[in-house]
């Protein structure tokens, strides 16, 4: 069954599969670890020949970090609906822990934004999954 770019959508924001749709994309009971590849379907997730293909989901944590979290806390420092010491604070700790509780959304969202631009490369689109071992490079 061939995956149309809106299941691609859909199973990016849940955290699931590409491919299948199950929810294998991380380990249970791990908080920062995802699975090698998807236990129903095979369809692996670490690119073992290509080091820098989640690069992008740190950029997109970093961006989500920076516009989402730190841009309003700026803002209410410099309206003044906050304190100075607040803000620093709050920047400060926010910085932390809002890329480690993100963490899981901007990985699976990284391969839902791959994917969508090129969901010929997934198996269940006859593609092999890997970037250079079809000819839709």
């Amino acid at each position: 069954m061939k995956v149309s770019r809106a299941q691609i959508v859909v199973r990016g924001l849940a955290n699931c599969c590409p491919n299948c749709g199950s929810r294998t994309l991380f380990m249970p009971g791990r908080l920062f670890r995802i699975n090698p590849s998807c236990s129903a379907c095979g369809f692996e997730f670490e690119r073992n020949n290509d080091e820098g293909f989640f690069l992008g989901s740190m950029s997109l944590n970093y961006g989500v970090t920076l516009v989402g979290y730190l841009t309003p806390v700026m803002l209410l420092a410099f309206f003044k609906v906050i304190g100075t010491t607040a803000a620093v604070v709050l920047a400060g700790v926010g910085a932390v822990v809002f890329p480690m509780l993100f963490y899981r959304a901007s990985r699976s969202w990284w391969l839902m934004n791959y994917y969508f631009f090129f969901p010929q490369h997934l198996p269940a689109n006859g593609g092999k999954g890997r970037l250079g071992e079809d000819g839709n490079v």
